[in-house]
């Protein structure tokens, strides 16, 4: 039974008919990432599966337990975690406040700051500086420290890499490689050879569609499918 499955799942924004039948399933301990150029449906996925953007049709089910229609503090409940593209820190706290906040329980601080500093040590000397003074990597730091910190089954990345230097998205792909001996991911990366690195197996999305799939291992930006669908 596979951890994360959605089927003929169809989202909109107001008339706009983004998601037009997306299917796809994440096993427990994989990484699958979803690719595709910006605007194609790969963050709108991420937003159905937690309930921001609801399905019209489809069904998307966790645990293959049915959740469509749940509101997203009760998928986050079921142990999904998000990690989301504008990172959504609170600038103007520290960064050991921006983890307490997203700790669901009093009694797991003390093990969630364990969590966010064994995974990310840079942060450790930081931890009492507000997040908003922190470089643009150890803010994508802390966003992905937030969003271990729940104990969840399930992490969902949107663009971690985005803006960030090339060195700096090196420390963030060997951070995620770290959590992912641990944690299930669904990736969304628009940094191709980032996302096939990372990922076991990718869809690949195109207006709302998936069009393509398959393991990684060996798939290039010269492939038929993937030029196709990914140049410009």
């Amino acid at each position: 039974m596979s951890l994360l499955s959605i089927e003929d799942v169809h989202a909109y924004y107001g008339e706009s008919h983004v998601l037009q039948g997306v299917s796809l399933d994440v096993d427990e301990g994989e990484v699958v990432a979803l690719i595709g150029r910006n605007g194609v449906g790969k963050t709108t996925t991420i937003r159905s599966i937690l309930g921001l953007t609801p399905p019209r049709e489809g069904t998307v089910r966790i645990h293959g337990e049915d959740v469509t229609g749940e509101e997203t503090h009760e998928i986050a409940r079921r142990g999904v975690g998000w990690v989301p593209e504008e990172r959504r820190l609170f600038s103007h706290l520290t960064v050991d406040e921006n983890v307490r906040i997203a700790t669901p329980e009093p009694d797991m601080v003390e093990a969630a700051y364990e969590t966010a500093y064994s995974t990310f040590p840079e942060l450790k000397s930081h931890r009492e500086k507000d997040a908003g003074d922190l470089s643009g990597g150890q803010q994508q730091m802390v966003a992905i420290a937030r969003g271990l910190v729940g104990d969840n089954d399930l992490l969902l990345v949107d663009e971690p890499s985005e803006g960030l230097a090339p060195q700096i998205v090196e420390s963030v792909a060997e951070a995620l490689r770290s959590v992912s001996t641990e944690t299930t991911i669904l990736l969304v990366e628009q940094n191709f050879p980032l996302a096939m690195d990372l990922a076991d197996r990718y869809y690949l999305i195109d207006h709302g569609t998936v069009v393509d799939s398959g393991d990684t291992e060996g798939v290039t930006q010269e492939d038929e499918t993937i030029r196709r669908y990914l140049s410009a």
